[in-house]
Order: structure tokens, then C-alpha cells, then sequence
């Protein structure tokens, strides 16, 4: 999935080229290739192909920082968000394939094992917080994986319209959410902000749900995942699949902003950001900072979608759902993974991620950056846990048409049981690699 980490819509290209350094600059003998030798130092070039936009600035500037520790390293940052998926299997394919590159974690670290360097034993893979090392695990226990953040995935709502409407706490059932919608059409705020033209965003909402229906169920995600995958689930058995979310999505469309599938993500962002609407549907932290930039006055609160009329099970979802991986066949790949190594232990390391990135750390022992959606985060998970990030057990392959069933099924081109029947049939298709 390239999207939770898409927040720009087009594509982007942009190629980075450090000055390559020679001589005597380094941080120890070993970078010069050989103990105390003066020798010029052997040229490496690093070629990085990723499809985060919105951290262009951010990679440049760790890649600025790269220079003065291994002046010697030349790192060529490559990004495209359009069509990323199609451009990096025909890279692959061609036997060109990069030094590192960007996939979705979950079932697509298996999906790309043959090509991924095994970090297991890395200083990078014991930095990791242990949900997210799970998350670039392979079936095998190999962490083939690394990302450039944590996740956060809620529904997001703007404190001061909620609180316009005379709602003291965040909807957490079914029930207190319809009351919601009632009170803030009632003072003529629209309740749902969506950017239902993005097939990503479906996945992110339809993630809470699967949680639950597991729940509900007695079974982990994955296990349901994986029945579903293995065509011995059907959705009309879960009613929290066949009822709650697709009522939920009925919801969100007849009291949400206009032309629901001609708004992307920067059209949402920019509704919510402006007032527009109370809560938006589909995303994640990711977004802060462009709200911010649109309104840095605006109160952000995070909360777990009301699935059902249990409240404890109106959960955030946290994990990480993208990885970079380091090419295991390319010849850079040990200069490759101590590039990795001094990103995700050294101090200004631990420091890029909330700072500079300002993303949630996905390493242990790293502070948090100075946004609200993390900090309600952290405070949420003191008394409560997160929900499973169930969308890494299924591909990206399923979500994408899964996104364009629920597309058609809201522009009325199909029914509510023509679209169970072909999403199932698409997870048996698509969920899996194997």
C-alpha cells in the first residue's frame, strides 16, 4: 500500500546527488577502508526508489547529515507516487533493482523476500519497538523490513465543532455516533469529511472492523484474515462486516461533504483543515502537519471508529504498514545497511524521526514529536490498548480493488451483496502471495 503514506496526489521524481568525498574525512579508520590509511576512499553510491512524497525534505536532510559521517557514500534519492507499484516490479523484472526500495509491510514482506536483505541480526532490527519489528517480519520470523515511521490510524475530529455541538466525549457506539451526526447537523456542521476517490483510504476504515468481527468471533485478525483468504469466511456470517461497516460507509456518504468520489486526499485534508466537517474518515498522523499548515489553530482529537454498540471496541490502530528494503543482491547492500544502522541508532537518528520527520518513532527509547495526534496517542494507550493493524495480513493487490468495489458500491453500480460477493472473491484472488 502506498497510501496511508501518499498524502500528495501526481507524482513526484526528484534525484539527489551528494558530492562523493575522498581523502581523510570520515568517522573512524574503518570507513577509510583500511586502519589508519590516507588512501582516497572507495566511492559508494546508494540508490534509493521510494514513494513517500511528503517526506522529501526529511530524507534529504538525513542524507545531508549521511555526508558528514561517510563522506565517501553518494545517496540518489528517487520518489514517485504515481503508478509506484507498476514502475518498481518492472525495475525487479529487469534485473534493476535498486539498492533500496519501498513496499507495504504485512503480507508483502514475503511477497518480496527474495529480494530483501535479512536484517534479523541488525543494530536497526533491535532498535525497532516490537509491534513494528513484528510488522517487518516475515512468516519466518526474518525481519526483512524496515520503516521509516510508526503508524497511527483513527478517525479524526476537530475538538471545537464537536464541542459547538454539544458533544462532551468522542462517539464510541453506533448509537452515540448517529446521535452525534443529529447534534452537529442540528448547529449546520457537516459530520464526515471523506476522500472516497483514493482506493487507500477504504482499507484503513475497513481495518477496524475486521479487529472486531475477530473479536466477535474469538480468534485473532490474522486467523480471519486468513479464512477469508482461504475461502472458508464469508462476510454475511460477521455481521459487524455485513452490517456495521458498510452502514457506517452508508453513513458517512449521506451526511458528508458533496461528490464523495471526486475528493482525494488533499480535498479532505483541506475540508477538515478549513471546518468543513467534524470527522475525517480513512486516515491517520500522516496528516497533521498539512492540517496544521492549512489551520494551526484547530483542535485535533483521535478515536477509534464506533464499530459496533460495545465501546470497548472503539480502538486506534497503531503498527507501521510501510517498509523500505535493502536489495540483498546489491553490491552496495553492506554500505546500505550501515547507512540504516546509524539512522536507527545514533542521537540524531532517534531525533530525525520527531523532528525532522516529525513522525511517530518506530524505535524504542525516542521521543515523540510535538504534534497532537501522537501525544493523544500516547496518553489513549496509558489506560487502553490499540487495535491489531489488521490491514498487513491481506496484499495490496486486494486492497486496491477492494477500494474500487466499495467505490462502485457507493456510486450505486453495485449492490450491498454483489459487492460482499466479489470482495470475497477478490481476497481469495488477491490476499495472498501464495
Amino acid at each position: 500500500m502506498l497510501k496511508k503514506m501518499m498524502a500528495l496526489s501526481g507524482s513526484l521524481l526528484l534525484t539527489v546527488g551528494l558530492l562523493s568525498g575522498c581523502g581523510s574525512g570520515g568517522d573512524s579508520d574503518a570507513a577509510k577502508g583500511k586502519a589508519g590509511g590516507n588512501e582516497e576512499l572507495k566511492p559508494v553510491t546508494i540508490n534509493m526508489f521510494t514513494a513517500s512524497p511528503e517526506y522529501t525534505d526529511a530524507f534529504n536532510a538525513y542524507i545531508e547529515e549521511y555526508k558528514k559521517v561517510k563522506p565517501n557514500v553518494k545517496i540518489n534519492l528517487e520518489i514517485m507516487q504515481a503508478d509506484y507499484n507498476t514502475i518498481l516490479k518492472s525495475k525487479i523484472a529487469s534485473g534493476s533493482t535498486p539498492d533500496v526500495f519501498q513496499t507495504t509491510a504485512g503480507g508483502d514482506i514475503d511477497t518480496y523476500a527474495d529480494y530483501s536483505a535479512d536484517l534479523t541480526n541488525e543494530p536497526l532490527a533491535a532498535a525497532m519497538t516490537d509491534a513494528v519489528r513484528a510488522n517487518m517480519s516475515s512468516s519466518d520470523g526474518k525481519v526483512l523490513g524496515l520503516p521509516v515511521k510508526g503508524n497511527l490510524f483513527a478517525l479524526i475530529y476537530n475538538k471545537d465543532l464537536l464541542a459547538k455541538a454539544g458533544i462532551t466525549s468522542p462517539p464510541k457506539t453506533i448509537a452515540e455516533m448517529q446521535d452525534a451526526v443529529t447534534k452537529l447537523e442540528a448547529k449546520g456542521i457537516t459530520p464526515f469529511a471523506n476522500a472516497y476517490k483514493e482506493w487507500w483510504v477504504w482499507k484503513h476504515i475497513f481495518q477496524h472492523y475486521v479487529d472486531a468481527a475477530a473479536q466477535d468471533a474469538g480468534v485473532e485478525p490474522k486467523q480471519l484474515v486468513s479464512d477469508f483468504i482461504a475461502g472458508k469466511a464469508k462476510i454475511k456470517d460477521y455481521p459487524v462486516l455485513y452490517n456495521n461497516f458498510f452502514s457506517f460507509i452508508d453513513l458517512t456518504v449521506k451526511h458528508g461533504t458533496d461528490k464523495p468520489l471526486e475528493r482525494d486526499s488533499n480535498a479532505e485534508v483541506s475540508d477538515f483543515a478549513s471546518g468543513k466537517a467534524a470527522f475525517m474518515t480513512g486516515k491517520g498522523a500522516w496528516d497533521e502537519e498539512a492540517i496544521k499548515k492549512i489551520n494551526p489553530d484547530l483542535k485535533i482529537g483521535i478515536m477509534g471508529y464506533p464499530v459496533s454498540d460495545k465501546a470497548e471496541q472503539s480502538v486506534i490502530i497503531t503498527g507501521a504498514d510501510q517498509a523500505l528494503r535493502i536489495n540483498k543482491d546489491s553490491e552496495v547492500a553492506k554500505e546500505t545497511t550501515e547507512f540504516f544502522n546509524w539512522l536507527y541508532t545514533s542521537e540524531y537518528g532517534k531525533n530525525w524521526f520527531s523532528q525532522v520527520a516529525k513522525v511517530i518513532p518506530p524505535i524504542k527509547d525516542a521521543p515523540l514529536p510535538d504534534l497532537e495526534m501522537p501525544k493523544e496517542m500516547e496518553s489513549i494507550l496509558k489506560t487502553s490498548k490499540s487495535g491489531d493493524l489488521s490491514v498487513n495480513y491481506s496484499l495490496d493487490t486486494f486492497h486496491q480493488k477492494f477500494g474500487e468495489l466499495m467505490q462502485a458500491y457507493i456510486s450505486g453500480n453495485m449492490n450491498k451483496d454483489q459487492t460482499v460477493a466479489e470482495i470475497e472473491k477478490a481476497w481469495i484472488q488477491l490476499g495472498s502471495a501464495q
